[in-house]
């Protein structure tokens, strides 16, 4: 098949980007022609795919946001690609792929965490309003074949924001890189990372991975180093966020040389070989790879019901989800609950066994699968 892949970055920093790049190249790799359009590139495209530039207006992300969703419909036509998916806003595509569900969710969920400031500024914002219009477009008939989400959470959010029927939504949930996520890496990178960053090797240490704070929860986290059950316990911090120096003061006040901020890193996986377990007590979260990233490293995850990957999880694993995560008591129980759970060996093998099912290759059979049904049921339309 020619499958278009549409949006507006090519990078391989971000959620959405890492998982648009890596769908380029899975796709690649299993015969399709693909061909990548985008108004920035920030990276080269994968070898062996043709990327298209999509020109936009360059008068703030406002204006290249209605830009990019108008024109590049248009620029895409010619290529006679047998499905267009876009991984963005775009006002028409086969395959709206939705990495984050709903925009008009996740401004409910920030604006309760945030309180009114938060939620008016949201009101004012002409680029939060922009998308808003563009997402009650995208999702009103006729503007997609198929809706692809990345979790049943965000299937059920879409399903009660906008008019869509259910059966028009597919869930695939994202993959792990198996190979780069692993056990061995406990025994490469606990000491050499813990050393580097004065961390005691017999010191519980949580992780937490991303950028954008406030959404993924750390504030809740930084509460929890409030309780004296932690004042043993390491939190490191892996990501960045504009807000960075505020977050670190905060965390210098409440546990003093016990939360550790590193920035983003490339080696991301040497500090899931340091740590005992992973922290993701979200806000909103459609997915959460580091979830499963934590998984194939045996280690075991705290996570907020909200996040997508939290479906996944069975059995012993299931005891990391956190029903009220803003509550700290409960937030420290499961942390420390975890932290044992996480010294018993089958419980790290159970871990890695559920990450196996959800590798990449295995990811990219079923999108294949999908994608090549919307064919065949366009096919059997047009000959009825």
């Amino acid at each position: 098949m020619r499958i278009a892949l549409a949006h507006k970055r090519l990078d391989r920093r971000g959620g959405t980007e890492a998982d648009f790049y890596r769908t380029a190249s899975g796709l690649r790799d299993l015969g399709h022609e693909v061909h990548l359009f985008c108004s920035e590139f920030a990276i080269d495209p994968p070898p062996g795919t043709h990327a298209h530039s999509i020109p936009v207006v360059p008068l703030g992300r406002t204006a290249r946001l209605w830009s990019f969703a108008k024109v590049a419909p248009k620029i895409i036509r010619p290529y006679a690609c047998d499905l267009v998916v876009s991984f963005g806003r775009m006002i028409c595509q086969d395959v709206l792929r939705s990495g984050g569900g709903s925009h008009r969710a996740f401004l409910q969920k920030l604006g309760k965490e945030g309180g009114l400031r938060r939620r008016v500024w949201q009101h004012l914002s002409p680029y939060h309003q922009s998308l808003l219009a563009l997402e009650r477009r995208q999702f009103q008939p006729g503007h997609y074949k198929r809706i692809l989400a990345v979790s049943e959470e965000v299937k059920r959010e879409l399903l009660a924001t906008y008019t869509i029927r259910e059966d028009s939504i597919t869930v695939i949930h994202n993959g792990v890189d198996e190979k780069r996520f692993h056990f061995s890496l406990r025994d490469k990178f606990r000491t050499p990372i813990r050393k580097q960053w004065h961390i005691p090797l017999d010191a519980p240490t949580v992780l937490f991975v991303g950028s954008g704070f406030r959404r993924k929860g750390l504030a809740r986290l930084l509460k929890a180093w409030n309780s004296p059950q932690m004042k043993d316990a390491y939190l490191v911090v892996v990501g960045d966020d504009a807000q960075r120096a505020r977050y670190q003061a905060l965390a210098e006040e409440r546990a003093k040389g016990k939360v550790i901020f590193v920035g983003r890193r490339d080696d991301v996986e040497s500090y899931y070989g340091a740590a005992d377990l992973l922290a993701l007590p979200a806000v909103q979260e459609a997915f959460g790879n580091v979830v499963l990233e934590a998984l194939a490293v045996g280690l075991p995850a705290v996570v907020s019901q909200v996040v997508g990957a939290s479906e996944i999880l069975k059995g012993k694993l299931a005891e990391g989800i956190v029903a009220h995560p803003e509550d700290p008591k409960e937030l420290v129980a499961k942390l420390l609950a975890m932290l044992e759970q996480g010294r018993n060996g089958n419980f790290s093998v159970a871990a890695r066994e559920l990450a196996e099912a959800y590798s990449w290759s295995n990811h990219f059979s079923k999108l294949d699968m999908f994608l090549k049904g919307i064919i065949e049921q366009d096919r059997c339309a047009s000959s009825s």
